[in-house]
C-alpha cells in the first residue's frame, strides 16, 4: 500500500537515521493530523525536498502535530541531467497549470519568464508574490506525485535576463510552431542542464527568439499541432524524459 508522504523543511533530514525521533508540525502537521488524520501506530512517508526519503512510524498524533519515529531512510541522488522548464507568463492560470503538470513529469527547475506578449504582468509587490504561489505549486505537485525532489524555482526573468540564462545550460530548446527541427531529433546531452523555453498565449516574437538563438538555443518544434502554453512544455519534458531514460 502507497504510504501517506508529507514534507519537512528542506534539509531537516540531514543526518537523520533510524531510531531518530522528529516531530512534523506546523502547516504540514496540521494537515496530516486534523486532515488527513493521521493516528498513532500508522506509518508515513517524511522528504525534505533535497532527496532524502524517510519511512517513520507515527508514535503520538495531536491536534496539529505528528510524533515519529523513523525506522529507515532512503537518500535520491540528484539525475545527471537535469531539465528546466521556462514558462512564460500566462493569463486564465495556464502558467501555473503548467508548473504543476510539468512537477508531475519531473522537471528539476521552473523560472518565470516575462516575455513580451504576455497578457499577465508581474510587477511591484507581484513578483515575489507569484514566485513564492508558483514555489508552493511545485511543492504541492511534488508531494501529490511522491516525488523525493521539489524543483527549484527560480526568480522571474525578462527577455535579456533570460537570454543570458540561456547561455549557461549544456542545452537550451525554444518550443516554436515555424521551427524546422523536430524535438525528436534532438540529441541530448549525458548529464548537464537542459533548458526547454514554452511561450505565452500569443507566441514568441521574432526580436525575443532571435534573442534566444543568439544565446544559444535552438528552435524546435512539438509536432504538428499548436498546444496551449500550459500543456506544451509539461508534453515536451514528457518526452525528454523518455528519451533520456528518467522514465525507464
Amino acid at each position: 500500500m502507497t504510504l501517506p508522504r508529507f514534507f519537512a523543511a528542506e534539509g531537516a533530514l540531514s543526518g537523520v537515521g533510524p531510531q531518530s525521533a522528529l516531530v512534523l508540525d506546523g502547516e504540514e502537521g496540521r494537515h496530516a493530523a486534523s486532515v488527513r488524520r493521521i493516528r498513532a501506530g500508522e506509518t508515513v512517508e517524511l522528504a525534505d525536498g533535497s532527496g532524502v526519503v524517510a519511512r517513520c512510524d507515527v508514535t503520538a498524533s495531536t491536534k496539529d502535530r505528528l510524533d515519529l519515529l523513523v525506522t529507515s531512510v532512503e537518500q535520491h541522488e540528484p539525475p545527471a541531467l537535469r531539465f528546466g522548464l521556462v514558462q512564460a507568463l500566462a493569463k486564465g492560470g495556464r502558467d501555473e497549470q503548467a508548473v504543476e503538470t510539468a512537477t508531475e513529469v519531473g522537471v528539476d527547475l521552473v523560472l518565470p519568464w516575462q516575455a513580451g506578449r504576455s497578457v499577465s504582468r508581474w510587477e511591484g509587490p507581484k513578483v515575489a508574490k507569484n514566485e513564492k504561489r508558483w514555489a508552493t505549486i511545485a511543492r504541492e505537485a511534488a508531494k501529490q506525485s511522491r516525488r523525493p525532489r521539489i524543483p527549484v524555482v527560480e526568480p522571474l526573468r525578462n527577455t535579456s535576463a533570460l537570454a543570458k540564462r540561456l547561455a549557461e545550460a549544456d542545452l537550451a530548446l525554444v518550443l516554436h510552431e515555424d521551427a524546422t527541427v523536430p524535438l525528436v531529433e534532438v540529441k541530448l546531452p549525458a548529464a548537464g542542464e537542459v533548458l526547454l523555453v514554452v511561450g505565452p498565449e500569443g507566441g514568441i516574437g521574432e526580436p525575443e527568439l532571435a534573442a534566444l538563438t543568439e544565446a544559444g538555443a535552438t528552435p524546435v518544434r512539438l509536432g504538428p499541432e499548436v498546444l496551449r502554453t500550459s500543456s506544451a512544455g509539461p508534453v515536451a519534458l514528457g518526452h525528454l524524459a523518455a528519451v533520456s531514460g528518467r522514465w525507464a
